[in-house]
């Protein structure tokens, strides 16, 4: 039993010193590791202690608003402007947008609601004029029947596709910044931390139930760190 922890924590040290994995990856490993061995050998085995002690310092990526606006510039085709701009203007996540439902435009009072969203949550996003105009135009060429936005045989539009959308928006207006579809959900709490939002509100718009997940677009947008002068501004 000594010889099979040792060699697993090789394997898990070889993972994070060499591999450079996430903390979340190393998470999944072991959890991994311990599930396959109760299951062959019917028993549990210690190793939580292989568990990552790491705290991710990783800043979200994002699109600057000049990028954001050449992404959907580039977007010719009426449903995937829509698509994108729905995840944009409205901070959504993809699974929250392909789930979305045509009842669910709330447009008498220009608000968009996301049911069931992460956590079993269920929010009300305000719904901009530029974006209501916009699917008004998609609903009169597409006419979706259940879904907002729908593939063939009126399923569900797929998280693959908007992914691809995205790309290659993002590759026929040059952007050069890496990111995918999350990214504009990213985009879309920085800019509205940089424009002045207060941070409660970015949380319940974006459906963060702990204030600490909203708090990490304040280090993109911290205005004092750019007004904080340089020990070199006294030489």
């Amino acid at each position: 039993m000594k010889y099979l922890l040792l060699k697993m924590e090789a394997f898990i040290n070889e993972k994070v010193f060499q591999d450079n994995i996430s903390a979340s990856y190393q998470r999944s490993l072991v959890g991994a590791i311990k599930k396959i061995y109760e299951l062959v050998n019917n028993q549990t085995i210690a190793l939580n202690y292989l568990y990552p002690k790491r705290k991710s310092t990783q800043l979200p990526t994002f699109f600057s608003q000049d990028e954001v606006r050449r992404i959907l510039n580039a977007t010719e085709n009426l449903k995937h402007k829509a698509i994108l701009t729905t995840i944009y203007s409205c901070g959504l996540r993809l699974s929250e947008l392909i789930n979305l439902k045509l009842t669910d435009v709330k447009s008498d009072c220009d608000l968009l609601l996301i049911q069931q969203s992460k956590g079993g949550k269920d929010r009300l996003v305000a719904l901009p004029d530029k974006l209501l105009i916009l699917l008004r135009e998609y609903y009169i060429e597409y006419k979706p029947n259940v879904f907002l936005f729908e593939g063939t045989n009126d399923k569900q539009y797929s998280e693959r596709s908007v992914q691809l959308v995205l790309k290659k928006s993002m590759k026929k207006a040059n952007i050069t910044t890496k990111g995918s579809v999350h990214t504009l959900r990213h985009s879309y709490a920085t800019h509205l931390i940089k424009s002045g939002i207060d941070i409660r509100v970015v949380q319940e718009l974006l459906g963060h139930s702990d204030i600490r997940t909203t708090m990490i677009y304040t280090h993109i947008t911290d205005v004092n760190k750019k007004s904080t002068p340089s020990p070199l501004d006294f030489l």
